[in-house]
């Protein structure tokens, strides 16, 4: 079997990419030769895009615009879906995915969904290991969508090269909450839906807090106007993503990003390999269950 995947990888079969990407997130033993098979080159060239925000922005309507436009630059697109919900029951994973329904049958368009509750093993491992075989397999671009702004979609997006951070106006109080916080991973914002009243004011609102809050006085997130649904602004977002990405990969930003990246890789599947032995511990351990928890866990560090 092995052979055949590696096989598949080489021919960029989408359902050899997607067996790849189920070996490794079940850390079978092919996964040491699925990842170091890929080719480094196209993994390196590869844009790894991140695009986040809160629920009711619109990020799959315009992901999907998105992909539409590199397909027609003829580049081939991965997406790597960031889901919250259970990847038993389904919930959004449908609901959410249903917009790029149009590229169901374009085998140059793949898209793969993980789950952030309800499954085992670590999502940042998990993620970054299937953006890398979607470069690998000739995908030059890959796109990390999350739904929600959750700490897990946060990590996760860390992940990516550039990050663009969607908006619409009229979401609640909450997004003026949320808006430092994310802002200080986004590259981009794109304030979506910029039709609707208050899409103006939420701009300056973001230009104002980006300047103050992102520690790059300089070079602050930059502000686009989209309606995802309509095709518009596109071009401006597209034309901003270009900008970001060279400018990084001139400043050696991009490389610092992608050694972060792979630290980050690194650290999940470290506490991966590590939880079936504490775990067993635990278990065996007779002590007390109760008071601060964190002191047997320190306990149980300290006799590594």
């Amino acid at each position: 079997m092995g052979e055949d995947i590696l096989k598949g990888l080489k021919d960029r079969d989408p359902r050899g990419i997607a067996r790849a990407i189920s070996l490794v997130e079940e850390n079978d033993p092919l996964t040491d030769r699925i990842l170091s098979s890929l080719d480094d080159s196209l993994v390196d060239s590869a844009l790894v895009l991140g695009i986040t925000g809160p629920p009711g922005a619109g990020k799959s309507t315009l992901t999907d615009r998105i992909i539409s436009r590199y397909r027609s630059q003829g580049r081939r697109v991965g997406v790597v879906a960031i889901d919250p919900t259970s990847p038993i029951s389904g919930g959004a994973i449908l609901g959410d995915r249903i917009r790029m329904m149009g590229h169901a049958l374009d085998k140059d368009v793949i898209v793969r969904s993980m789950a952030t509750r309800g499954r085992l093993g670590g999502l940042c491992a998990a993620a970054g290991a299937a953006v890398r075989i979607f470069a690998g397999s000739g995908c030059s671009v890959v796109i990390i969508e999350t739904v929600g702004v959750g700490q897990s979609e946060m990590d996760i997006v860390r992940l990516a090269d550039i990050t663009v951070l969607v908006l619409a106006p009229g979401l609640g109080d909450d997004i003026q909450a949320m808006k430092a916080g994310l802002l200080e991973v986004a590259d981009i914002v794109a304030v979506n839906k910029s039709d609707l009243e208050g899409a103006e004011t939420l701009a300056m609102d973001i230009e104002t807090i980006a300047r103050g809050s992102t520690g790059d006085v300089e070079h602050p997130a930059k502000v686009c106007m989209t309606v995802a649904s309509e095709g518009k602004g596109l071009d401006d977002l597209l034309q901003a993503i270009e900008t970001v990405e060279a400018a990084h990969r001139k400043s050696g930003e991009r490389r610092m990003r992608r050694d972060r990246a792979y630290d980050l890789e690194v650290l999940d599947w470290a506490v991966e390999m590590m939880k079936p032995s504490i775990i067993k511990r635990i278990e065996s351990t007779d002590h007390d269950r109760k008071g601060d928890p964190r002191l047997l866990a320190s306990k149980l560090l300290e006799q590594e």
